[in-house]
């Protein structure tokens, strides 16, 4: 059974850094296209980073030279590392995985076989 589970999320002032993990059972990341979304109150579901098997990166253009997307293979754990965060930036941040490790397309929700609860991240202004 896989299993993701999040955490890191908190609240930080507009321009500080946060860090969430995604630390991942049952199924390595090295051979799962991984991936971060978001979600903020009354808004639809959105892609923020991901990555392949082959550490192949992909960044929505609203993070990118902002947030970074790593995996530590010992540990099993996907990170994403946020910095200058804006206010715009809240939402509730949820990792998943693929059973593929490189996809045509990272952008889309549906093409993700497994999914963490998510970890709130707070942006104050």
């Amino acid at each position: 059974q896989v299993q993701l589970v999040e955490s890191g999320g908190g609240l930080v002032q507009a321009g500080g850094s946060l860090r969430v993990s995604c630390a991942a059972s049952g199924r390595t990341v090295t051979s799962s296209a991984m991936a971060w979304f978001r979600q903020a109150p009354g808004k639809d579901r959105e892609f923020v980073a991901a990555m392949g098997g082959a550490r192949s990166t992909d960044y929505a253009d609203s993070v990118k030279g902002r947030f970074t997307i790593s995996r530590d293979n010992a540990k099993n754990t996907v990170y994403l590392q946020m910095n200058s965060l804006k206010p715009e930036d809240t939402a509730v941040y949820r990792c998943t995985a693929s059973r593929f490790y490189r996809m045509s397309n990272y952008r889309a929700p549906s093409d993700y076989d497994y999914w963490g609860q998510g970890t709130q991240v707070t942006v104050s202004s």
